[in-house]
């Protein structure tokens, strides 16, 4: 099993920039797509950012195009998710996930039909107007 542990949120204002990371430990980190999700407050969980096991394909939220990258490093085990000009909107707790062997970052941006093999427990991004 892959234990994922996010780092990097907090409080920001809006138009502001925002690093995050998760660190992923146990399993084979590079064989895995990752991605990125997210939580807001009274809302269902939604698919932010995917990116592929080599790192070469990624996919967005529509609401997140332009604004927010995703990238990985496969030698430190650890997936980003680069948030520029945040909006008040972006307010959530923010999830990383492994997804299953064989799948695709694709796959991984069909969420909640995707089938997800690890999360981890979440960092929280505010964002103030």
């Amino acid at each position: 099993q892959m234990q994922l542990v996010e780092s990097g949120g907090g409080l920001v204002q809006a138009g502001d920039s925002l690093r995050l990371s998760c660190a992923a430990s146990g399993r084979t980190f590079s064989a895995y797509p990752m991605g990125w999700f997210r939580q807001a407050p009274g809302q269902e969980r939604e698919f932010v950012a995917s990116i592929s096991w080599p790192g070469g394909t990624t996919f967005y939220a529509d609401s997140v195009k332009g604004r927010f990258t995703t990238s990985r490093d496969n030698a430190k085990r650890t997936v980003y998710l680069h948030m520029n000009n945040l909006k008040p909107e972006d307010t959530a707790v923010y999830y990383c996930a492994a997804g299953s062997l064989g799948s695709t970052a694709q796959a991984m941006s069909a969420y909640p039909r995707a089938t997800l093999n690890a999360w981890g427990q979440g960092t929280l991004v505010t964002v103030s107007s």
